[in-house]
């Protein structure tokens, strides 16, 4: 079998490929091509961070394709003690052994095993405690007012957060006067996209970006640390203190406005979801009631326009419900739910602890928005997966009384009485997501063909 050649630092070059060679050439090793796995600036200490290479190798070795791993160090492969317990564990079904330039470890040998644990706890230590000098350094930094240091640049300033280019200055005392003349988001980013504006990432202004700026603390040269102001900053401001508070004053006004206005409660709240998207839609609040894609305010390629009428659609998955509701049989159901094991409970915390981990790397701009999201997701979804596996849902308790022949009944007559929130509660336990597709039928017409409903293990 050929072996993998591993780099977590680079690409293959002649000064990063030498050193691997070297080892193969001298244990008589031939590599063969598409075996290099590359990590391009992936570190093997961030437990939440991806890492393509890594990943290949683990299935190649579970497809029974690899006996020998080259790499530079073991440490420089792992950095984390659960991802070496995840190649030992490996190693017991396949005959793996790692060469590095110092040393070679085959992980059938205890002794080898043993020296690894080793090597690679101190590799971890050795990391927290440069990730805890990180931490400290950052919070001196902005306990001096010094601006943050990486990340992507605030707009109106330079790469050093500090130095204003008085062009994008301009703009953004322009989004500040516009929003206090009464300009929305949304008008305020199509006229600075039809004067071929853009922002910081070189895109066209959307809403989100422009709500960004207006509530942007560096702007007003305030330093923020975790979310919480650290005090001045030693930057100059673009917008003065009391403009700021006029329009956060004035963003908050608008925002409790538009919640009132045409206000209803959306029964399908949480679980209409758009198909194009993938992202949920919620409730108008104009006279027309209907659900709504979140994308409905981008601009560009980038906006969803689909939408659907809330009467007709709660009604068909209230109709949906209630016939459930009449055919189902709960006898015999559990009403409280199982423990979770050992094992998932530490699994779930372990979880929690790398969801805490994130958002401060997060907070410290050392990663982007979009992949803290992305990994965060990834990591919910690990946290639900375990509990819809291990918690048995108290299906009598949710559904009490509404359960049988008398389905349809009582449930009008809750909502006679109002009580929307349970009857909410109830379509969020029988199902899934009601997904929106396009609209097919002729116009005018209501098309039920476009609405599918998810259901809920029950």
């Amino acid at each position: 079998m050929a072996p993998f050649g591993y780099n977590p630092i680079g690409s293959w070059s002649e000064n990063l490929g030498a050193p691997h060679r070297e080892v193969a050439d001298r244990l008589g090793l031939v590599v063969a091509p598409g075996a290099v796995l590359v990590d391009n600036n992936r570190s093997a200490w961030q437990r939440n961070r991806h890492r393509p290479g890594w990943n290949a190798l683990l299935e190649a070795i579970r497809a029974g394709g690899v006996r020998h791993v080259i790499v530079y160090h073991p440490d420089r492969l792992m950095r984390q003690p659960r991802d070496l317990e995840e190649l030992l564990t490996l190693s017991e079904e396949h005959d793996i052994t790692l060469h590095g330039q110092a040393n070679r470890r085959d992980l059938s040998d205890p002794d080898d095993r043993f020296f690894l644990r080793v090597e690679v706890a101190h590799a971890c230590r050795s990391s927290d405690d440069t990730s805890r000098r990180l931490r400290d350094a950052l919070e001196d930094r902005a306990r001096a007012g010094r601006p943050h240091s990486s990340g992507q640049r605030p707009y109106g300033y330079a790469a050093d957060a500090v130095t204003v280019l008085e062009l994008e200055a301009v703009i953004v005392r322009e989004i500040y006067t516009r929003y206090l003349e009464g300009a929305s988001p949304g008008v305020i980013a199509r006229e600075l996209n039809d004067r071929g504006e853009v922002t910081v990432s070189g895109v066209a202004w959307q809403p989100y970006a422009v709500r960004a700026v207006l509530a942007s603390r560096h702007v007003t040269g305030v330093r923020v640390f975790r979310g919480e102001e650290a005090g001045e900053g030693d930057w100059p401001p673009i917008i003065d203190r009391g403009t700021w508070a006029e329009v956060q004053e004035r963003r908050s006004y608008r925002a409790s406005a538009y919640d009132r206005r045409g206000w209803r409660f959306y029964l399908l709240r949480g679980l209409v979801v758009c198909k194009r998207c993938g992202w949920r839609m919620a409730g108008s609040t104009s006279k027309d009631a209907c659900y709504m894609c979140a994308r409905h305010t981008y601009l560009g390629a980038e906006r969803c326009h689909r939408r659907i009428g809330a009467a007709r659609l709660e009604e068909f998955v209230s109709d949906a419900a209630v016939e459930l509701l009449t055919q189902l049989d709960v006898s015999g159901a559990p009403r409280a739910a199982t423990a979770l094991s050992a094992a998932d409970e530490a699994a779930i915390s372990a979880d929690e602890v790398e969801l805490a981990e994130l958002k401060d790397m997060w907070t410290h701009r050392e990663i982007s928005t979009r992949e803290y999201r992305q990994m965060r997701k990834t990591i919910e979804d690990r946290i639900s997966a375990l509990y819809r596996k291990t918690i048995v849902r108290p299906t009598v308790e949710v559904l009490t009384g509404l359960v049988g022949a008398d389905a349809r009944a009582v449930w009008n007559q809750l909502a006679d009485r109002g009580e929307v929130e349970r009857l909410n509660a109830v379509l969020r336990f029988l199902f899934a997501a009601v997904i929106i597709d396009e609209h097919r039928a002729p116009r005018g017409g209501f098309d039920y063909s476009r609405i599918d409903i998810e259901p809920n293990p029950l």
